[in-house]
């Protein structure tokens, strides 16, 4: 590993955050825990922290020695000055000379020391931080430290290659750490720095640049050792294929998805996961060893992993296009087995903790599945990606211990103790979910109008928001503004509605919801109109949806676990107007496409409803085309849209307000809900 000092930007960084009134001390050390978390091979996801001790300003004008160190939550790659909470430094080095302290009173006690009574909780380790006699102190999770320590011959390993160093056995994060941490230090007050074992590793310094290099240095000195190793210990992926077609990643997600689907408090509200999918030659030869099955059991990297992706993951063999169904339910038979084994482990433990937890989801984060990769699934798509870079993380520990040794995890009690952590517990008590969180909403023509109004308003109820338009430029666009994902592609062309839901399957895992919105109002009187238009009128308003639909579903049915389809159709449908005939028929086609499938697919759990929406102002209606409509009516703009029996102007967001509602019910299907604010001759009969 090398340095990534920059004097040119620690200047800049420093020198703006100076020009802001921050002081110069916590300036530095954000740009030096910036530079120490961009790093995934050191700390992952708010995992390590660092610390400054300098001065600052009291309420009463005094000064005051703090302790500036990382706060809970943030993640130190991007760090604010406000993700550096500043603590009375000597109370808080005091706090060492209890006897015994619980997690609880610990946190409860540094609050009472902040200086900024709304600042976040301070480090778990800010004791041990405090207690270190120097300004700043450097704390990480590196790989290579990590894949040293977890091996048989760890401890052995480390003192040899590390003579300098402190060397402290594992004990859980916090109150008791630093009380371990402090005797060891005392014994060695001179040592630049201090390995944790199955943790990682301190390094500090008066001056922010040595404490950085210092951590480096140790660094790349763990991973040319580790380089002495073996370099594929798990062999080479490509030899052990099979000549026989792999499924595709878009095949296999959504039954590792529907397998990991949780019940939900309601019926048809089942609690779903989104997926995220990795491979490299790396990941492929860990999936493809010979051990996987007991590789992936035997337990995270370093303690906090196990909070991401529990204790172990699950190993499935190759995923073979022809075999497929047999692998599906190989798949379910795992995570069965997997839920079981998690329950006996929280029962086990939870007696040993005085019976007082309460059990976590029992499903597995991550999947190794050979010839394809990994899975990892979270409640969000970026729950998710943590998970992934976790599990990938952990890949790299165990390949690095085994290619010395074998890896070695910590004890299940020390997994236990630190996933059902009281602090822990804590903080997923404060998550809140939105009605839509889990799920992943596919929006078609979703660049623009109705589509893009609907598409914001799912999102905004938390879901993963895939966008699906002929425009490419545009929907790239939105899909960006909205954190989605977007496809670009014609829905007339049913070869690439498949791939588009394809893509949507290997981006999130599945799909759970499709608003089928694109369309367009084609005209001409029946027996005078272009053939063309007219086929064009179906190929867009009636087969584009079919196709879709039909994708979407197929996704649903490997899923297991339902589904919402919403329609978008016309007034035209109900109540046609004239020359308006490849329009109007085209979307009662689509009307009878909607009842049809949700007449055959209701027994799934999937729900197909449709709105009607009418006079909304869109890319179709334009407000020159309000306008012209007004004229020839006689009368305003504003008169010609209210022109409805409730006075009011129809907009998107009320279109998209009656989409929510439909993608939501979970006991209405084949019903058609009209937002025209009343039209006597377009009501439903």
């Amino acid at each position: 590993m090398k340095s990534s000092w920059s004097q040119a930007e620690f200047d800049r960084v420093v020198g703006a955050y100076e020009k802001e009134g921050v002081n110069r001390d916590v300036a530095i050390r954000t740009y030096t825990t910036r530079l120490l978390g961009s790093e995934p091979k050191l700390v992952l996801h708010g995992g390590g922290n660092t610390s400054v001790k300098t001065t600052l300003i009291d309420h009463d004008g005094s000064e005051v020695p703090v302790l500036c160190v990382k706060g809970s939550g943030w993640d130190m790659g991007k760090i604010e000055p406000a993700g550096l909470p500043a603590l009375r430094l000597e109370p808080l080095k005091a706090m060492v000379n209890y006897e015994t302290l619980s997690d609880d009173n610990m946190v409860m006690l540094q609050r009472r020391l902040l200086l900024d009574p709304v600042a976040p909780n301070p480090s778990v380790e800010a004791i041990l931080h405090a207690i270190l006699p120097f300004k700043h102190v450097d704390h990480t999770h590196a790989n290579a430290i990590v894949s040293l320590t977890n091996q048989p011959r760890g401890e052995e390993i480390i003192r040899e290659l590390f003579p300098e160093m402190i060397i402290v056995p594992y004990v859980m994060p916090g109150f008791d750490l630093s009380k371990a941490c402090q005797k060891a230090f005392s014994e060695r007050p001179d040592a630049p720095g201090m390995i944790l074992l199955k943790h990682g590793i301190f390094t500090w310094s008066e001056d922010p640049r040595e404490a950085y290099e210092n951590m480096i240095s140790a660094i790349d000195r763990a991973e040319k050792r580790i380089a002495q190793g073996k370099s594929h210990p798990f062999g080479k992926a490509s030899a052990a294929l099979s000549a026989k077609a792999l499924a595709s990643v878009a095949e296999v997600a959504p039954i590792l998805r529907g397998a990991i689907a949780l019940p939900g408090t309601e019926e048809g509200r089942p609690r779903r996961f989104i997926l995220e999918h990795r491979v490299n030659n790396d990941i492929l030869d860990f999936c493809g060893a010979p051990n996987i099955g007991d590789l992936v059991r035997r337990g995270n990297a370093t303690p906090e992993h196990v909070i991401h992706i529990k204790r172990f993951g699950v190993a499935l063999p190759k995923p073979e296009a022809d075999t497929l169904d047999g692998w599906a339910i190989s798949v379910k038979e795992a995570v069965a087995a997997y839920a079981a084994d998690y329950k006996a482990y929280f029962e086990r433990n939870n007696a040993r903790a005085g019976a007082c937890k309460k059990m976590l989801d029992p499903m597995p984060r991550v999947f190794y599945v050979e010839g394809i990769g990994l899975f990892a699934a979270g409640n969000t798509q970026k729950s998710a990606r943590i998970c992934a870079d976790v599990a990938e993380a952990t890949i790299e520990v165990i390949r690095g211990a085994e290619g010395i040794d074998e890896f070695v995890a910590l004890t299940e009690e020390d997994l236990f103790d630190i996933e059902y952590w009281s602090l822990e517990q804590a903080k997923l008590t404060k998550l809140m979910e939105k009605p839509l969180t889990r799920q992943v909403a596919a929006v078609t023509g979703g660049a623009s109008g109705l589509g893009l109004a609907i598409a914001e308003q799912l999102k905004s109820q938390g879901a993963e928001l895939a966008l699906i338009d002929v425009d490419g430029k545009r929907v790239a666009a939105e899909a960006k503004r909205l954190g989605g994902f977007a496809v670009s592609c014609d829905l007339t062309d049913p070869a690439a509605a498949d791939d588009a839901l394809a893509q949507i399957a290997e981006e999130f895992g599945g799909v759970d919801i499709l608003v089928s919105n694109v369309g367009a109002a084609f005209q001409g009187a029946l027996i005078s109109v272009d053939d063309d238009i007219f086929k064009s009128a179906f190929n867009l308003n009636f087969w584009s949806h079919h196709y879709v639909s039909r994708a979407a579903v197929k996704i649903m049915q490997k899923q297991g676990t339902g589904g919402a389809i919403v329609f978008n159709v016309s007034k035209q449908a109900v109540n046609p107007g004239p020359d308006f005939g490849p329009y109007g028929t085209s979307k009662a086609a689509l009307m009878a496409l909607m009842r049809q499938y949700s007449l055959e697919y209701a027994a799934e759990g999937i729900t197909v409803n449709a709105v009607n929406p009418d006079r909304i102002r869109t890319g179709l209606m334009t407000n020159e085309m309000v306008e012209e409509r007004a004229r020839a009516r006689g009368v305003t703009p504003e008169i010609y849209m209210r022109g409805n029996l409730l006075k009011r102007e129809v907009s998107a967001g009320d279109v998209a307000e009656a989409v929510l509602y439909l993608v939501r019910a979970r006991t209405s299907t084949g019903a058609v809900m009209t937002v025209d604010g009343g039209n006597v001759a377009a009501m439903m009969r």
